[in-house]
């Protein structure tokens, strides 16, 4: 018995660590002068992502134990559920234009998914993408029914805003399929249902207007699955 609360005092004692984020460095070198110490990549791409024609990167990366950490499900306040999991940081560094290293471009602590979120398919995240200058976040799982997110970020006005987004939910058994494209400047929402193994003729797809008064951002936007889009509808 006695073995047994030691253990248990001990678990506690590990998951309850006065754990805090980095502040990664307002500057730097290279990734590798960036990294913090306990701190692993896990993905990382090059590219220009504030249209200075300079090649910018960016990166994902995961702590190296687990913690206690509070995150936010449903609508981004109401819904709070604590896991024991690794955080995780997605990181932005532009080019300076005088050549002399990097600039700090953003710090996330939120929107990258977990380890452990992705369901029976394991860790949801998928490699990151550059597309026109917009910075792509990727992420996949479920079980029998499962998705696929994609969310499209732009650097404008010293912010990050989501113009383009794509949720797609689909039976791996049956290949029913529903998959919504969002275009956020646009003010569209294309949704096409069907079958995955269709050709796209044999798929309906329709076009939504999709009100929107303001763009998300980062800050706005805590993670997926968060924005409650419509009744049952999220993002």
């Amino acid at each position: 018995m006695k073995l047994v609360l030691f253990f248990l005092a001990f678990q506690t004692a590990v998951y309850a660590q006065n754990f805090k984020y980095p502040t990664l460095p307002n500057q730097g070198k290279s990734l590798a002068t960036i990294v913090p110490g306990n701190w692993k990549v896990l993905d990382s791409i090059s590219g220009d992502l504030n249209h200075d024609q300079l090649t910018d990167f960016a990166f994902i990366m995961e702590y190296h134990k687990e913690i206690r950490e509070s995150r936010a499900y449903g609508d981004n306040t109401t819904e709070i559920i604590t896991e024991i999991q690794k955080p995780r940081i997605l990181a932005v560094y532009f080019k300076r234009a005088d050549g002399d290293g990097y600039q700090i471009g953003v710090q996330n602590n939120n929107f990258i998914l977990r380890s452990a979120e992705g369901g029976t398919m394991g860790d949801p995240l998928r490699p990151l993408k550059i597309d026109s200058n917009k910075l792509v976040l990727s992420f996949e799982g479920g079980g029998d029914w499962r998705w696929k997110l994609n969310y499209a970020f732009k650097y404008q006005d010293k912010n990050w805003f989501l113009e383009k987004a794509n949720n797609r939910y689909y039976n791996e058994t049956s290949g029913e399929m529903t998959d919504k494209k969002y275009d956020f400047i646009l003010k569209k929402r294309l949704v096409t249902t069907g079958k995955t193994h269709n050709r796209d003729a044999a798929n309906e797809t329709v076009s939504q207007d999709f009100p929107l008064k303001n763009l998300r951002t980062f800050h706005s936007f805590k993670k997926p699955w968060t924005w409650e889009i419509g009744p049952d509808e999220f993002l």
